[in-house]
């Protein structure tokens, strides 16, 4: 991630443990990038909805510890953590939602519809389960080419009441694509849980192998979990053998917009309450400071050094904004 790279390069970490403190600045980037858009949403300065992901960021930055690159990342309407975690450009990303010429998809696009070709971020597909046919096509392109690239569809639970899904592990399965599709399971399909939305005798390990494909799961509340099984499988998909990742994560922000909506009560209060101790970078934090890899104060300079990185991508993006629109008014009144 090269904007982590940069704030890395300021600390200097040199212990054998570095990589945990190198997973807590990425996940204190994309949380601190997620809550500045939250926080300043209201000054209509961002022209488009927002599908925020404070909660989720260990599951992109864990898959993303393992890819190069070359590999190829199809993303969601929930894709900010993905795009920033395979490294995509925060200034063009700031600038896409502001609707500016500047950003990702010349400003066309929106929160939606991000893209970063040169770090291998090759689109964000609002549509429930689109990700998957197109990473399919990438994961063929790459292998009749010999690329020894991969493939990644990061997609949400609600996918498994999607046909294409189906269809497009059953093209995995008899193709033999380099192919990982990830399900990010928060538990929701907007404000539907999953008691009204799929049968109580659903068993998705026995549902994706099944149809052919290797299928893991694991804790996405944490990094270093979703680092070391996404490891595992993605050396395998490098060998042409297709594969399905469920980890289970907590959304908190509503599912469109920048807004907590626990007044609305569709989660139970055992759920919310969960939240503090399920917090990703929490779960991390306590990890660094039991291994002693960093201390407190260090993780309060990361933290520091983000924000204030963070808040100077916004500003700029803001003022190319301005510039942008001023340019176009001018243009306009002749």
């Amino acid at each position: 991630m090269s904007d982590v790279g940069n704030i890395l390069k300021l600390l200097h970490p040199s212990n054998s443990n570095d990589v945990l403190l190198k997973s807590y600045t990425e996940l204190r980037y994309i949380r601190e990038v997620e809550t500045l858009i939250a926080t300043n949403y209201a000054k209509q300065q961002f022209r488009c909805p927002v599908h925020l992901s404070v909660g989720q960021e260990a599951v992109a930055v864990g898959v993303s510890s393992n890819l190069k690159l070359n590999d190829k990342v199809v993303s969601t309407h929930r894709s900010h953590a993905h795009y920033l975690a395979k490294g995509g450009n925060l200034f063009r990303m700031f600038a896409e939602l502001m609707g500016s010429p500047s950003g990702c998809c010349g400003g066309r696009g929106g929160s939606m519809h991000l893209f970063d070709d040169e770090v291998g971020f090759m689109a964000s597909i609002p549509i429930v389960g689109s990700s998957t046919p197109i990473a399919s096509g990438l994961a063929y392109a790459e292998k009749v080419l010999e690329t020894g690239n991969i493939a990644i569809s990061f997609v949400g639970d609600a996918v498994l009441e999607s046909g294409v899904f189906y269809e497009t592990m059953n093209l995995a399965a008899v193709k033999n694509l380099p192919l990982l599709i990830v399900i990010e399971d928060n538990g929701y399909s907007t404000y539907a849980d999953k008691s009204v939305r799929v049968p109580k005798t659903r068993e998705i390990e026995k549902l994706i192998q099944g149809i052919g494909l290797n299928f893991l799961s694991g804790n996405g509340d944490d990094v270093t979990e979703v680092a070391q099984v996404s490891n595992i499988a993605i050396r395998e998909v490098r060998k042409n053998v297709p594969y399905v990742l469920q980890f289970e994560t907590f959304r908190r922000y509503e599912h469109c917009g920048p807004n907590i909506d626990d007044s609305l009560g569709y989660r139970t209060e055992a759920e919310l309450d969960s939240y503090a101790k399920r917090d990703p970078l929490e779960v991390l934090k306590q990890k660094v400071i039991a291994t002693q890899c960093s201390s407190i104060d260090e993780l309060g300079l990361v933290d520091s050094l983000i924000s204030e990185y963070v808040d100077g991508i916004y500003e700029e993006a803001v003022r190319t904004c301005e510039i942008s629109i001023s340019a176009l008014r001018q243009g306009s009144s002749k």
